[in-house]
This record gives structure tokens, sequence and C-alpha cells, in this order.
């Protein structure tokens, strides 16, 4: 079987002590690739020296994450933009809105939102987007700004059918990650009445880990839970899984 984590934040504080380990775990786990969404410019050089380390396994995206986004965000958008046209990244990721903690700037994360899905369709890129208890703002955002060539994936997502059904007209793949494990997830309902075809695994590594490591730091090499859980929602076997979101998943990133 092969595996592809396609939302890993590895690059940070959390692994600084045990990367290796934690590498080397997922490829024991047939993990084959791990994407890396950058959050701000902060973030910006130790995601790529981890890709550098593992060239070919991890993979940078460039983006600003909706929770750094605030009245300065332009200067922010700016640092993207000047990377964006250094070196060739993945992805625009992880890029969205976000009303869990704090409902300050979403006028701002909408309108960061627009000016990189802008740059997706200059530098011809996926993007990757986060909605935390904003999936129909996000939805809207990407209505609103759609082109015929976007695509992306809404990153661990944690809708019901109908917004689930939009994400799949508009091109969109949807990101199951350990949030499909917890007991008190109302989200298997909806995630077994969609196709294994418009879905990608992820971890979010350090978060979100899945029952039963639920509470400790996330790593990749915990996907193959989430492949479970999926086969078992979807009445699919692993194997099934393994297949399909991985073909899924090297589509939507070029490989």
């Amino acid at each position: 079987m092969e595996f592809i984590d396609t939302h890993a934040h590895l690059y940070l504080e959390h692994f600084s002590s045990d990367i290796e380990e934690v590498i080397q775990r997922a490829k024991e786990h047939e993990v084959s690739a791990i994407y890396l969404p950058n959050i701000d410019r902060d973030s910006i050089s130790a995601m790529i020296a981890l890709e550098d380390k593992y060239p070919g396994y991890c993979m940078s995206m460039m983006g600003l994450h909706p929770c750094s986004i605030n009245l300065q965000y332009e200067k922010e958008l700016e640092s993207v933009k000047e990377w964006l046209e250094k070196r060739h990244f993945v992805a625009i990721g992880e890029i969205g809105t976000d009303l869990y903690w704090d409902k300050t700037y979403i006028e701002q994360q909408k309108d960061g939102l627009k000016i990189q899905i802008g740059w997706a369709k200059e530098y011809k890129l996926p993007i990757v987007l986060h909605s935390r208890d904003s999936l129909d703002d996000t939805i809207d955002v990407i209505e609103k700004n759609h082109f015929p060539e976007l695509r992306g994936i809404f990153h661990c997502f944690t809708g019901n059918l109908l917004q689930a059904r939009k994400i799949i007209d508009l091109g969109f793949l949807i990101g199951v990650g350990g949030v499909s494990t917890f007991k008190n997830s109302q989200i298997g309902d909806t995630i077994k009445e969609i196709p294994l075809e418009h879905i990608v695994l992820e971890t979010d590594s350090p978060y979100l880990s899945p029952t039963p490591y639920r509470g400790k730091r996330n790593e990749s090499s915990y996907i193959p839970i989430i492949a479970e859980k999926l086969a078992s929602l979807t009445g699919r076997s692993v194997n099934d899984v393994a297949h399909i979101t991985t073909k899924n998943a090297k589509n939507i990133f070029k490989r």
C-alpha cells in the first residue's frame, strides 16, 4: 500500500528533537510523501529546511494562514509573493478563513484569500484551504472568485453533506483526518456519503491526533489509522482507500 499525508506541519518545534524518527516511522507505515502547508513568514525557513533535508518526500506550500492575518496582513502577503517569485512550491496554502479563535479580522481574511486565489491562477497552483467554523464563508469566497482551472483541498473538513457537495461541485477535494476517528464526532455520517474519488488523507500534525492518540502529538505515521476509519465508514477495503486517496493526492499536486 501507499499513503500520502497531504497536510502536516512537521517543521514546527514539536518535532525539533526527533524529526528523523518521525520521518522514518512515516516511511515504515507506507507514507510515500508529506505535504507541508506554510503558516506565515516566521515558519518559512524551517519549512524549506525540512524540504531540503528530505527532497522529494517533504514538499512545501506557500501561503498565509488566516490566523496570522491582522491589520498588517498586506506586509505578510508581500513576503508570500516574494517567495512565490523566488522558487517553485507545490500549492498555495494554508489559506482561508477562521472564525474559531477571533472574528475581528474576517474581512481581512476574505481579502487575503481572494488575493491568494489570484496567485493560484497566476502560478497555476492548487490551493489548500483552512475553514474552521467558517466553511460557508470560505465556500462563498471560492464561488465568487472561481475560475475553470481552480482546484485544491478543503483541509480538515467537518461540514455537512450539502457543504460537501458544494465543494465537490467546485472541483475541490475533501481532506479527512483524525477528527473522523473521534467518538463524539458527527463527521462520519457525512464522510460515508462521499465517494472516495473526492477525498484525500491528512494528519494536520502535530494537531488533531486520531484515536487512540487523541490529546498527544500527531504525526504522519498515523495516516493508516485514518485510512482504516475511512474504510469502515465507506465499506471499502483499506487497500481501496490507500489507492484512491493516493491517486487523488498525486493528481491534485501533479506528481
